[in-house]
């Protein structure tokens, strides 16, 4: 459970030992509040509190290269909108003791202002997954994930009654019915696709500015295999027919609440480029990419962050970092 499920996937590490058992305690809480090595994760508005690792900031308050999560006693972080057990840590070298409970707890403005005033103090995953410790990221993914879940499940979607945290916040159950709501994950598929000449094929969404390039993906619909999502996303977007689909990977991306399922595919027999389609409603461009050519055209395209899969498929395929030539 040390190593990464996937290189490059930081956000895929199995940061905790999630607990389950000890959700079902009454008094959870009491007990962890009790436990002087638990340790809080404030997050506000969907930001963690960072602090710097072991590189020092740069003097002006600003935080450096090297980030952590800033995990607070029990006694710093005194009021909640929501909290959630998240589990026990393994016991990384330079980290908490094995065993230690983490708790995110979600703070009001005021709470947050009150505990870290400085704003530029607090970041979002997408900021601050490629500076932190795949520990720390995996943490971050974890405590996002779950508590987007409840800012969206206050309420019954049967009858429409409010519902109360339950299970150390992993249960919601309905105050009219007892009905208990667990949470839930969309998936979504993103294929990385080549040719016979194995180019990678890139697309940029109409949503983006238009010299940004990513995968092709989708969400898998009800009744339908991540494989056969592949296919029909990529027939609908790029107007192609795909082989020899497979799957690579899987990461969280809780964006608000997906699961991103990373495959592979070909372009099936007796297709070229004059075969791509841009669906015109998602999709403004799709080209074939030679790992020559993504070199070339390194100033006039932008890439996916490296802390998506998206980029870990495409870095992959490249057989290096993305800032360096191919090798020949």
């Amino acid at each position: 459970m040390g190593a990464l499920p996937h290189p490059g996937l930081s956000l895929a590490y199995p940061a905790l030992d999630r607990d389950g058992q000890s959700r079902s305690h009454p008094d959870l809480f009491d007990e962890l509040w009790s436990d002087e090595s638990t340790r809080i994760l404030p997050l506000w508005q969907g930001r963690a509190l960072l602090r710097d690792g072991e590189a020092a900031s740069d003097g002006d308050g600003a935080l450096g290269d090297n980030l952590r999560l800033d995990l607070r006693r029990v006694d710093d972080v005194t009021s909640a909108l929501t909290r959630v057990y998240l589990g026990r840590t393994r016991g990384v070298p330079g980290d908490e003791p094995a065993g230690a409970p983490i708790v995110v707890s979600t703070l009001t403005d005021a709470a947050a202002r009150e505990l870290e005033p400085d704003e530029s103090r607090w970041a979002g995953l997408r900021d601050a997954a490629p500076r932190l410790s795949a520990r720390d990221a995996g943490i971050f993914v974890e405590a996002l994930a779950i508590v987007n879940w409840h800012i969206a499940n206050t309420h019954c979607s049967r009858c429409g009654m409010p519902t109360v945290v339950e299970q150390g916040g992993w249960v919601r159950r309905c105050f009219q019915d007892d009905a208990l709501h667990f949470p839930r994950t969309d998936a979504a598929v993103i294929v990385a696709v080549t040719d016979d000449d194995d180019r990678l094929l890139l697309g940029s969404n109409l949503m983006w500015e238009s010299d940004r390039f990513s995968l092709l993906a989708g969400f898998v619909e009800p009744g339908e295999s991540f494989e056969a999502a592949a296919v029909r996303e990529i027939g609908e977007e790029a107007g192609i027919r795909l082989t020899d689909v497979a799957y690579e990977a899987s990461q969280p991306w809780p964006f608000p609440a997906s699961i991103m399922v990373g495959m592979h595919a070909s372009l099936a027999s007796g297709q070229t480029d004059a075969d791509l389609r841009p669906d015109g409603e998602e999709i403004r461009e799709l080209r074939f990419f030679s790992r020559a050519d993504l070199w070339a055209a390194r100033e006039s395209v932008r890439l996916p962050g490296t802390a998506s899969i998206a980029h870990a498929l495409i870095e992959g395929w490249y057989g290096g970092p993305l800032d360096a030539p191919p090798a020949p």
